[in-house]
């Protein structure tokens, strides 16, 4: 009889395991006990013994099935069974077999043979205990994949996450690898074994030990690993040409929102040139916790996860405000489903809609206010000049008005890095914006403004186009080789967003130490390597030059602005001492009939001089 066939039969009688397992137990109790006897008595058991067998033996099986019950030994899955469930036989047992010396001393004072119960002890949880493991070896014995049917592989780590993905293997069938070595800088690890497989060498041996082995994949069992170290092991992998997975990030398996087991292809955020920021959480939910948020274009990639974070700190209510209604009903959705218990209020609207934005804010009395709503694309921009001063700046200003009025406690701007010093026409009118909002302070509402640099995994990042064009087959199009640009994550990006509402009082512009800024060429180079490719072998680069409205390299701060810390190290502002409010009042209005009157050559001369002269 196999061990698969074996095991279908005691899978077959899964619906009747409560009363298996509990008659199993009192079989397994009886006969540790009759073993006992038997050991004592060298197999040949007198007549007075076999008296107090039978006498005590049905107070033993009582005593024990209570404690069982009590310690649930009959709720766990033995085919799951762990140190926990062990220790819980042990107490039990434990117990129940003090429960029983005293019983058994008090019918037999004198004539009870005490080794017996010492025996039987240690019987009873040989017993007990090694069903359980039996089972649960019989279960993996059965889905262990046969050692030629699995794709061979190393697995990077050989601490307590590497030693949790080798048992996930051992049980989940569909994880079709077969480990042939653990690699660990820990020299205390060298040559030792974990699970029967050995720790075989060191991360800056990759190369030559894939090659050894043979090894098809490279699974990275680290998830405590700082940006840095999860650097030079990728590095390493790279330099090997082995297609190598990670497992999920360390917050994700706290969290519970991911398993040891979900192997993942390594994203390009796992190359960021510094570790994710983390905000001050504590002070966030008591500045947002069962206030009233609304958030313009709640159905973009920012403006989304922005939505997601910031449920997070149970708010009273999340208004949504989108005119795409197809994103913003998923948003919806999401929200709901995850957060059941929070009134939730998608509104289709235009930022441009003034009537409609005042009712809005006139209606719910938002505290909160998170500007997102913006078009971000910049070539489209350049050709579409009009729409975007329209939509980005007197958009801006619909809804900064409507703040105001409505006695918004702060108005968070999305602006971006491309706002300090702008080429583009999109940079142009994120600048102008970020100099209307000064012109909005001094009220009861505080209006501050947030500087991104490009945000991986947005819908506005050029990571979207290079998995398109790798999935085309190529080529990548790349504008300069010395192109660079500064990067961040989503999370942050919301983060950044929300700590600014927290800290922000009166005109301050934030942004984020978003460490150096990578080579646009070097990212799409990488990229291509963790799609397992190789760059111009496998996927052909082609250098286009710049696209109008870009540049080179991005700046954070511009000339006419002071540079100020802040409390959060991460986190600096930046204020502009010279700003000519009634000025610049007046060249927005210039801009406004310029617009109204479809002069696309004066509005475009127009805002460039006012993007420079503030």
């Amino acid at each position: 009889m196999n061990s698969g066939f074996t095991l279908a039969v005691v899978e077959g009688l899964l619906p009747y395991r409560r009363s298996l397992i509990l008659v199993t137990h009192v079989l397994l109790v009886a006969f540790a006990y009759f073993l006992a006897f038997l050991l004592r008595f060298e197999f040949s058991v007198p007549a007075d013994g076999w008296e107090i067998f039978f006498t005590t033996l049905p107070v033993l099986v009582l005593i024990r099935a209570s404690v069982f019950a009590w310690f649930h030994l009959y709720g766990g899955l033995w085919r799951y069974v762990s140190m926990y469930d062990i220790r819980g036989i042990l107490k039990a047992v434990t117990l129940s077999s003090l429960l029983f010396v005293v019983v058994a001393l008090g019918i037999f004072a004198d004539g009870f043979p005490r080794s017996v119960l010492v025996l039987d002890w240690v019987l009873c949880l040989a017993l007990v205990g090694g069903v359980r493991l039996g089972i649960r070896a019989l279960r993996e014995s059965a889905g262990r994949q046969s050692p030629a049917s699995g794709k061979r592989a190393l697995v990077v780590g050989g601490g307590d996450a590497g030693e949790i993905l080798m048992r996930e293997m051992g049980r989940n069938p569909t994880l079709n690898y077969e480990v042939v070595g653990f690699v660990d800088d820990d020299p205390r690890k060298q040559q030792r074994r974990i699970h029967g497989i050995e720790v075989v060498g060191t991360v800056d041996q990759l190369s030559a030990l894939s090659q050894s082995h043979k090894v098809q994949e490279i699974l990275i069992a680290v998830p405590s690993a700082t940006g840095e170290q999860n650097r030079r092991i990728f590095q390493y992998c790279r330099e090997s040409g082995i297609p190598f997975k990670t497992v999920p990030a360390l917050p994700d398996l706290l969290r519970g929102a991911a398993k040891i087991g979900q192997l993942r292809e390594v994203k390009p955020e796992d190359l960021l040139g510094r570790d994710a920021v983390q905000m001050d959480l504590g002070r966030l939910r008591a500045e947002l916790q069962g206030k009233r948020i609304l958030v313009t274009g709640a159905g973009g990639s920012i403006g989304a996860e922005l939505c997601r974070q910031l449920a997070a700190f149970e708010p009273e209510m999340l208004l949504l405000f989108d005119r795409a209604e197809s994103s913003l009903y998923f948003i919806d959705l999401e929200i709901r489903r995850a957060h059941p218990s929070l009134k939730v209020v998608p509104i289709v609207g235009d930022i441009l809609d003034r009537q409609q934005v005042e009712e809005v804010i006139q209606t719910y009395a938002p505290a909160f206010l998170y500007h997102a709503a913006a078009y971000k694309h910049v070539p489209l921009m350049e050709e579409h000049p009009l729409r975007a001063i329209q939509n980005n700046v007197f958009g801006t200003e619909v809804v900064a008005a409507a703040a105001r009025l409505g006695g918004v406690k702060k108005f968070v701007l999305i602006s971006t890095d491309k706002a300090v010093q702008p080429v583009s026409i999109m940079g142009m009118t994120k600048r102008v914006a970020e100099d209307l909002l000064q012109t909005y302070n001094g009220g009861s509402t505080s209006f501050v403004a947030v500087r991104f640099g490009n945000v991986l995994g947005s819908d506005g990042s050029v990571l979207p186009l290079f998995k398109w064009q790798i999935a085309a087959g190529g080529p990548i199009t790349v504008t300069d080789p010395d192109a660079t640009r500064y990067f961040m994550l989503l999370s942050e990006a919301a983060q950044l967003v929300i700590q600014a509402g927290a800290m922000g009082q009166c005109g301050e512009v934030f942004f984020l130490d978003m460490g150096a800024p990578i080579r646009i060429l070097d990212m799409t180079q990488n990229l291509i390597r963790l799609s397992g490719l190789e760059p111009d072998r496998d996927i052909s680069l082609e250098l286009i030059g710049l696209r109008p409205g870009e540049r080179l390299r991005e700046e954070l701060v511009r000339e006419k602005e002071e540079l100020i810390t802040s409390e959060h190290k991460n986190i600096f502002m930046v204020k502009n001492h010279h700003f000519a409010v009634e000025a610049f009042r007046q060249d927005i209005e210039v801009l406004r009939r310029l617009v109204a009157a479809r002069d696309r050559e004066g509005a475009v001369t127009q805002i460039k001089a006012m993007a420079s002269r503030y």
